[in-house]
């Protein structure tokens, strides 16, 4: 891959634009919007005054990649995403994803080509957008046929509501078929994958991440702190949403994993605080581009464009990449057993596009 892809203003490489498609300039890290919505959804988000407050101020630090979900707070985060552009008048100098597949409330799951172009018209009527610079499907969908999801998906791109197509938590195999078969066909490919990758799980290195390089896919982590563990090493469940947070155990186990230790002790050698290293680590990696940095507040935003300033070497987290033990390949969890479907909300009448 063409490592000039990696970073701040990095361009993705892609199938040959048309005359209205811009190449993907990715910056160096995205604000995961899963914690901005409501309360009632999981109880560790924020609520919309709340939200709006980091959504601003960290538009103001510096952020402009905002990563949310059509699904997160059953639609609220987007709602919640759109309201703050239009306020702050930033729509030109933000990027904006979102993705489908789960159903908002009572709504339809999956990628059938009715579901596909749907949520992408509710994904813009929430957030308040003519177009969605970055469409993501959510999972990958065994029950629908894959030309079916693709061919809906550029239907999108060429009446442009959708920029750039991308994909999340899928294997190398699925994302191959996805994109071999749209390319046989002439259709609009994906040109990232979101994926589970952070210290306490590299699975992925195994198989995805090779093919990224191999294909000039770019690569965003989802929880590169491994949902806080990785902030806190020493105390990884000493916040309401750990303690709070089912899918984190599912995923991680018990929080005694020795890399904790291994970085908690690099932290103190280098003065650097353990979410910035564990952040500056997925830059050292092949095709990693921008993580997906989740957060419900200002420092955590701070932190996470701290870590995007650091100019470490690979080599100094050498003594966590050997504390890694191999890990069985785990899929998302469908449903966290703490959270509850909220009747869905639409845009007010009149509400400003």
């Amino acid at each position: 891959m063409d490592r000039r892809t990696m970073g701040d203003g990095a361009r993705v490489p892609h199938r040959e634009a048309s005359p209205t498609t811009l190449p993907l300039r990715l910056p160096r890290l995205a604000l995961g919007c899963m914690g901005f919505g409501s309360s009632a959804w999981r109880p560790w988000v924020l609520d919309e005054p709340a939200a709006l407050e980091v959504l601003a101020r960290a538009l103001e630090a510096g952020v402009t990649f905002f990563d949310t979900a059509n699904v997160y707070s059953t639609g609220r985060s987007e709602l919640v995403l759109g309201r703050m552009l239009r306020a702050a008048q930033a729509r030109e100098r933000v990027l904006v994803a979102t993705k489908l597949f789960f159903p908002v409330g009572a709504g339809e799951a999956g990628l059938s080509r009715r579901n596909v172009l749907e949520s992408c018209d509710a994904s813009l009527r929430r957030l308040g957008l003519e177009r969605i610079d970055l469409l993501q499907i959510h999972c990958y969908d065994e029950a629908t046929p894959v030309e079916e999801t693709l061919q809906a998906l550029d239907e999108l791109v060429r009446a442009g509501k959708v920029a750039h197509l991308g994909a999340s938590n899928v294997r190398a195999w699925q994302l191959a078929k996805l994109n071999f078969t749209a390319r046989a066909q002439g259709w609009a490919p994906f040109e990232t994958v979101q994926v589970h990758y952070n210290l306490l799980y590299r699975e992925e290195e195994r198989e995805l991440l090779p093919f990224c390089v191999d294909q000039g896919i770019a690569v965003l982590p989802w929880s590169p702190l491994a949902r806080g563990r990785l902030a806190r090493p020493t105390a990884p469940l000493a916040t309401s949403r750990a303690a709070a947070d089912d899918v984190a155990d599912t995923l991680y186990g018990p929080p005694t994993d020795p890399i904790l230790g291994a970085l908690a002790a690099l932290s103190t050698e280098l003065g650097v605080a353990p979410a910035q290293l564990a952040l500056a680590w997925t830059w050292t990696r092949p095709a990693v581009a921008a993580p997906v940095v989740g957060a419900t507040s200002l420092r955590h935003v701070e932190e996470a464009l701290a870590a995007s300033r650091l100019d470490l070497p690979a080599g100094v987290f050498e003594p966590l990449e050997r504390a890694y033990t191999p890990r069985p390949l785990a899929d998302l969890p469908k449903t966290a057993r703490n959270q509850t479907v909220l009747q869905p909300m639409e845009p007010s009448p009149g509400a400003p596009a």
